[in-house]
């Protein structure tokens, strides 16, 4: 039996090195939603304020992604990476400075824009990575994204009792962080655009094929943001479950997700991207129908888990098809992912609307209905 031939060290360590900053950049963000509750605190708000506040990073990526493929094609990708990520984990310490409501927004729109500009910039070194290794690594990518969330929320839990205040425990975490990505940075590849390729312009409306791949992803998104922000609701408000079930349930979706994004490239390498996002859209609408259709608590927790595991691969397949579209790979996956993480920004309003004109099942009946159209639109992912 012949052998696949042996990859170069210099990419097996550029794979490595790349799911570090994906782990980095998730380690961050999960520092940041478990000290929510202390931000509020500091800066004297409500839940009312705080909603308007938490709109602010998902405004400060839209604003900021489409810089990013200018950058991308600019400079070089390793170097502009390595900054990237060192800005955002610098940008860490901002939400933890304002002492009102109005700086608070003003602090959380650029920590957005700064995390839009970083996960452009590591997905198109993911998408070059992927295609020297000729086959799937992206989804791989996003699993080291999710872990980092993990870590990063769970060390939060212990700095909490150790330092109350975020302000120190933000310090610390951005210079371990910085230090870990930066490291990291060194092993990632060299990569600039051809030189008789022009620069794309700082704005423009996504072509059709990118329209078409990234309204893909805002089914995923869409999904996503509605079960992290209100499956627990649910389970408490609707089904009468106590709150140690509700925070259970989502710990189930977001492990199910990591989980299934680590097995990912797996099951790309054999079923091919079309296949793979037909099978997790069935697999997700399963899982919605199961929410809405009974009130076992045992088969709801199920749905959800089913729901993380069916939507887990579209987003990296998204990035990857986005980043095969020329000639310029780094706008391409800019406007698939403006439309993505659009709906991610939109999703827990339109969710909470529906309820209050209806009620929670109906929305997620929406919810049902989208991963189904997922599964529909999974061809455009066609390589």
């Amino acid at each position: 039996m012949t052998q696949a031939p042996r990859l170069p060290a210099e990419l097996r360590r550029a794979r490595v090195a790349t799911g570090v900053v994906f782990a980095v950049h998730g380690a961050v963000q999960g520092t940041f939603a478990a000290r929510i509750p202390w931000v509020a605190q500091h800066v004297g708000t409500g839940i009312g304020g705080l909603s308007i506040a938490l709109l602010m990073p998902g405004t400060g990526a839209m604003v900021a992604m489409p810089l990013s493929g200018r950058l991308v094609h600019r400079y070089d990708l390793r170097s502009l990476v390595r900054v990237l990520i060192a800005v955002f984990c610098a940008a860490l310490v901002l939400p933890a400075l304002p002492t009102s409501l109005v700086l608070l927004c003003v602090a959380l729109v650029g920590y957005g824009a700064a995390a839009g500009l970083a996960d452009v910039a590591m997905n198109a070194h993911a998408v070059v990575v992927e295609e020297r290794y000729r086959r799937s690594v992206m989804s791989g990518m996003h699993g080291c994204w999710s872990a980092g969330g993990l870590i990063g929320s769970a060390a939060a839990a212990v700095a909490i009792r150790l330092a109350p205040d975020a302000r120190v425990h933000f310090l610390l975490a951005t210079a371990v962080l910085a230090i870990i990505a930066v490291a990291a940075g060194a092993w990632l590849l060299p990569h600039r655009p051809e030189p008789e390729v022009d620069a794309p312009p700082a704005f423009a409306l996504p072509s059709r094929a990118v329209l078409a791949i990234g309204l893909v992803g805002l089914c995923a998104v869409f999904a996503e943001g509605s079960a992290l922000d209100w499956s627990a609701v649910y389970v408490h408000t609707v089904l009468g479950h106590p709150a140690s079930t509700a925070a259970l349930t989502v710990a189930t979706f977001s492990v199910s997700m990591a989980t299934a994004r680590f097995a990912g490239d797996w099951v790309v390498r054999r079923a091919g991207p079309v296949t793979t996002v037909r099978l997790a859209g069935l697999c997700a609408t399963a899982g919605a129908l199961g929410v809405v259709l009974t009130r076992n608590i045992v088969l709801v927790v199920g749905g959800f888990a089913l729901i993380g595991i069916g939507i887990a691969v579209v987003v990296p397949l998204v990035f990857a098809a986005a980043g095969r579209i020329g000639p310029h790979p780094g706008r391409s996956i800019a406007g698939a992912a403006g439309i993505a993480y659009g709906s991610g920004l939109v999703a827990p309003g339109i969710i909470g609307g529906i309820a209050r004109l209806s009620s929670l099942t109906v929305s997620f009946v929406v919810v049902a209905l989208l991963v189904a159209a997922m599964t529909v639109g999974a061809g455009v992912l066609r390589p």
